[in-house]
């Protein structure tokens, strides 16, 4: 594909990548939509390099939605210069916001307790029970799959582009501050809940 500095530009813009980066990606690929999707594959790519590396710096931030909704958040990255940067506290108020709009109950998967799996299965095969037994491991799998997207927060569409899930969010993040980043905990408080 050609590539032009104004769609290099955009492609910057909407991915958040480096020129050369964007460039080459462009050049890979067959269409605009191609690489994007090309720069996100290298920034998930680019999060599992960065994923071992100690994240102990960063930010809390709260985030109150009206009088009703507070949040405060731990987003952990590896350099106090990363953690005073701008567009990393943006990532966290992006997160907040999320996290009051959506209510996850866990950061990953690896947090919800195998009582709380166990008894989801035990629900979605009950209501399953009438399918055929061909079927029912592959319906399971998709009914568990939808459950995690509703109660994990790595795993939600991010409410403001929900094409984009929170961990895709946050590896665009990765890619283009060079960091390891990582949502540490949260809390979530409703008045009156």
């Amino acid at each position: 594909m050609k590539t032009t500095p104004e769609e290099i530009k955009k492609l910057r813009d909407q991915t958040g990548a480096g020129m050369m980066d964007a460039k080459k990606a462009l050049e890979e690929a067959g269409s605009f939509e191609d690489a994007v999707t090309l720069l996100r594959k290298k920034g998930h790519a680019s999060l599992a390099k960065k994923a071992d590396r100690a994240a102990k710096e960063g930010v809390i931030v709260s985030y109150l939605h009206g009088d009703k909704i507070g949040v405060l958040l731990e987003l952990n990255c590896e350099t106090d210069f990363v953690g005073r940067n701008e567009e990393f506290k943006q990532l966290a108020n992006e997160i907040a916001l999320h996290i009051a709009a959506s209510a996850p109950l866990y950061v990953t998967r690896e947090e919800v307790p195998a009582s709380v799996v166990e008894t989801e299965k035990q629900v979605y095969l009950e209501q399953i029970k009438d399918k055929p037994d061909n079927m029912k491991e592959q319906i399971l799998s998709g009914k568990l799959e939808k459950y995690y997207e509703q109660a994990v927060l790595l795993e939600q569409p991010y409410v403001r582009e929900p094409e984009k899930k929170i961990k895709d969010l946050i590896a665009e993040r990765v890619g283009k501050l060079g960091e390891n980043i990582q949502v540490r905990r949260f809390v979530r408080f409703v008045l009156g809940a």
